[in-house]
């Protein structure tokens, strides 16, 4: 998210509100009032009993502090000897000054690299020798604050802007503001957003024999390949550098977030990297090298890309991706669900189309034959199964051939006007028939490029990006070049306009290579990547805005640019390709940790669903995020209604009991980690809305599972509430109070494996 711009300095501000996130069931319903609970006049203010606070507290003075408050959240910063440093993080709401003289912030010299950013212009370091210029803070509306701290670096000709924005969840944005204030241009080499120390331990305080390598679990997605997104593992932190990194130095389908938990002290450090390129996070763990039983930790996460990352001219300003990070006292369900608070209030503000993430989609695409009457039979089945939304995939623009549109589809990429041997009487006959069946229509567009067997690729090889090899890109567009961002904005125009649009489908399919390219800028040859990446967000930036009533859908060959920076501008996205389980199901699983359930696409029938697992784990495992169908059986075929029953019942249960409350809903990750799941033979995953009031969990069983008993606990009660539990394979029902059912959890048993149950609890 970028900001809204300061307009000037107001007087710092202290925030309370009441809102639905913070503390999981902190002051819930505390009935008589008992210590720890807010008396009941301040009870009155608003239906939910949880403070969200907001603050940055500065500090004047010879080393100028900055303190960030956000929920229980506290992260300082120190200005001395001409580096901004990082003071400590707190995770239980305290400033580090607490006690007034005797400030218990880390001291610089525990860390290599101390420094609370990197960048690197023209082969010397930016980040020290500063001079301090200035601080703001603005309160922008009723949940975000702002802050701005100015730098200046006389020898680089640098002037830096620490942004900071703060919205009372537990997690908070930071991004960096960088001019060239100089009359030549600046190579940037090397950019880190956000670094330096986390913490230094004291391991002798703890009371417990503990080796330093089994304080810190780093858990992150582990598999960067297509087909393999959300791959979720903790790994244990040895005393060493530990890195890695996606787009760039790996395949593009590692989302950029990490959690990092100290088993010690009970905290989660969880952060994301908004950026569709290259990125690294490293962790470096020193242990032994300080004083016995003392450890430090520090990281980066920095842009990775061949250098120049970036050439700024005289007077340019370059703007950083944005960091989203906080830590929680908690356990890792806490910070992820702390995450997506932040989330869904500074990230996913558009606007719904239909006032609700999760309209229910369908579609079809070039593995059928795409004719009329086949779409129309489509269009059927799918309002049958209670779809809203009919989507026409790739291919809508290419003529018959031999009955589907083949490859076709990937070498006409760019001629975005319909096939009339498809759709004789235009795509206008599809929409109309569409709504007819109570369906809005979309259109699926791979905007950002060209496909080799059209007039637009040879009459325009100046419009394609060029490699660090010198050769010409097979089709993706530059869109760093004005006029080729500005006729990929009027075609999509054109096509939602003319066509009469209700959802907008984008997609990427070249390698992730592709945004690595280059060009002259002054004396440097410059990788084009970070230009490219804010180009296309531009792009799609501008088309929201110009179409606000229109669904957008974020596809990149499956989940290759599911992260913050790009999803910020769709109202859900596409997360992977792969819908074959149990894969499809740990997707599922690790994707929701890193966004909004009904932010993340899941696909029911379609691209292989249908060949492993029972229909129950099929339909169950896009019930809990934002359901998409396809197609349940040929055109000609006759429907088993004991198939279609099934269907279009766990559409309506989504509908009426479980899709109400997901857009706020949090979620909770019974088997986070991919491989700790895999060898437990159950993969258990529950969204429960924020006051307990119900909840509905999918326990799927994996390969091999050993036995067919789990028991299951959920997270989302109340021990103060009666709920009614229902096991949806049976329809059996029972009445167990909140209390029991923590004490004791809910036995449940899978038939087999690849099978499912789903649990639904609600308050009586």
């Amino acid at each position: 998210m970028r900001a809204r711009k300061l307009e000037g300095t107001i007087d710092k501000k202290t925030v309370f509100h009441y809102n639905g996130t913070g503390m999981r069931g902190a002051w819930a319903s505390c009935g008589p009032r008992i210590d720890g609970c807010p008396p009941k006049e301040e009870e009155s203010m608003t239906e939910s009993k949880e403070i969200e606070y907001r603050n940055a507290y500065y500090q004047p003075g010879e080393n100028p502090v900055f303190c960030y408050r956000t929920g229980l959240t506290v992260y300082e910063e120190v200005f001395a000897d001409g580096k901004l440093t990082v003071g400590g993080w707190n995770a239980a709401g305290y400033p580090l000054n607490v006690l007034g003289s005797g400030a218990t912030r880390m001291a610089p010299d525990a860390f290599a690299r101390p420094e609370a950013f990197d960048l690197q212009i023209g082969g010397a370091s930016c980040s020290q020798e500063l001079s301090f210029v200035s601080f703001q803070s603005e309160e922008e509306d009723e949940t975000h604050t702002h802050c701005v701290l100015t730098l200046k670096n006389e020898r680089c000709g640098t002037e830096i802007l620490v942004h900071t924005q703060l919205d009372g969840t537990p997690v908070f944005s930071r991004w960096l503001e960088i001019r060239n204030l100089t009359d030549a241009p600046a190579a940037v080499g090397a950019l880190a957003v956000m670094s330096g120390g986390i913490e230094r331990l004291d391991l002798g305080r703890y009371q417990i024999a503990k080796d330093p390598s089994e304080v810190y679990d780093l858990g992150y997605m582990d598999n960067p390949e297509w087909g393999c997104e959300g791959d979720f593992s903790w790994h244990s932190l040895s005393p060493d550098e530990h890195a890695f990194g996606g787009r760039y130095s790996r395949s593009r389908y590692r989302y950029p977030m990490f959690a990092l938990r100290n088993n010690l002290r009970g905290t989660v450090l969880i952060g994301q990297l908004a950026y569709s390129a290259g990125y690294r996070f490293s962790f470096d763990y020193q242990a032994g090298r300080f004083p016995q039983n003392t450890a430090a930790l520090s990281f980066r996460a920095e842009i990775d890309s061949f250098a120049p990352l970036y050439v700024l001219s005289p007077g340019e300003t370059l703007t950083t991706p944005v960091f989203h990070i906080g830590m929680v006292q908690g356990d890792y369900d806490d910070a992820v669900n702390a995450m997506l608070d932040h989330i869904r209030r500074s990230v996913l503000t558009l606007e719904e189309a239909d006032g609700s993430a999760c309209k229910v989609g369908s579609g079809m695409g070039p593995e059928h034959d795409m004719l009329l009457d086949t779409t129309k039979s489509f269009i059927d089945q799918m309002a049958a199964a209670g779809a809203e939304v009919f989507i026409i995939d790739a291919g809508w623009y290419v003529n018959p051939v031999e009955g589907t549109a083949g490859k076709l589809w990937w070498t006409k990429a760019g001629h975005w006007y319909f096939s009339p041997e498809r759709y004789p009487n235009g795509l206008k006959e599809v929409l109309d028939y569409a709504k007819s069946k109570g369906l809005g229509l979309g259109l699926w567009m791979e905007v950002e490029r060209i496909g080799t067997e059209t007039e637009l690729y040879r009459e325009h090889s100046d419009w394609f990006t060029v490699h660090e090899d010198g050769k010409r890109s097979s089709g993706y567009l530059d869109l760093t070049k004005p006029e080729v961002l500005e006729w990929c904005e009027a075609e999509a125009t054109r096509v939602i306009r003319e066509y009469g649009l209700s959802l907008f489908r984008i997609d990427y399919n070249v390698s992730g290579v592709e945004y690595f390219h280059t060009a002259e800028n002054g004396p440097f040859r410059e990788c084009r990547a970070m230009r490219q990446v804010e180009a296309f967000y531009t792009l799609y930036r501008r088309l929201k805005k110009k179409f606000p009533d229109v669904i957008f859908e974020n596809c990149a060959g499956g989940g290759g640019r599911a992260d913050l920076g790009m999803v910020a501008n769709f109202n859900h996205s596409w997360v992977t390709d792969n819908q074959i389980s149990p894969r499809s199901v740990l997707i599922t699983n690790g994707m929701t940790m890193a966004l909004p359930p009904e932010r993340v696409d899941r696909l029911v029938a379609g691209m292989g669903c249908h060949t492993i697992g029972s229909l129950d784990l099929h339909m169950r495992n896009a019930m809990l995020t934002h359901m998409t169908l396809n197609g349940f059986g040929q055109k000609d075929c006759e429907m088993n209604p004991k198939l279609f029953s099934f269907i279009r019942r766990s559409v309506d249960l989504y509908k009426s009991f479980i899709r109400p409350f997901l857009p706020t809903c949090r979620v909770f990750h019974h088997t986070p980690d991919t491989q700790e799941a895999l060898r437990r033979g159950f993969c258990i995953l529950e969204d429960a809305a924020r006051d307990g009031s119900r909840g509905a969990i999918g326990i799927f069983s994996m390969p091999d599972a050993q036995d067919s008993r789990v028991t299951v606990v959920p997270k989302g009660v109340r021990a103060d509430l009666d709920y009614r539990i229902v096991f949806d394979n049976t329809g059996a029902e029972r009445t167990v109070s909140g209390y029991e059912l923590l004490r004791d959890g809910i036995p449940v048993s899978v038939p087999a494996s690849l099978s499912s149950e789903l649990v639904l609890y609600e308050s009586v």
